[in-house]
């Protein structure tokens, strides 16, 4: 049986954990981000549609082991919560810095 780990929808750059600091200007930034935004939406999309079609499977008797369905349904579901947790923290800090006084 092979379980393999959840892909985390946003990884975390290695170099701002390590401390290295470089300077990074506000498009590369915006590239990096926009990257990995959209990169985390096409995991979360492969997810759903690998669960889809195994749910579908299980559902026509061409999968017999529950458990694997069950696990690549809980795969999915965890993946999108994380990215709309993300997606929410996001709109939260836009807004906060939409209310800041100039």
């Amino acid at each position: 049986m092979n379980i393999s780990g959840i892909q985390l929808p946003f990884l975390i750059n290695q170099t701002a954990v390590n401390g290295a600091k470089t300077k990074i200007t506000p498009a590369a930034a915006q590239d990096t981000f926009k990257s990995a935004l959209s990169q985390a939406i096409k995991d979360v999309n492969h997810l759903q549609k690998a669960s889809a079609e195994k749910t579908e499977l299980l559902a026509k008797g061409e999968i017999d082991n529950l458990h694997d369905v069950m696990i690549t349904g809980h795969k999915a579901s965890i993946t999108l919560q994380a990215t709309v947790e993300v997606r929410n923290k996001v709109v939260e800090a836009y807004q906060e810095i939409m209310r800041m006084q100039v």
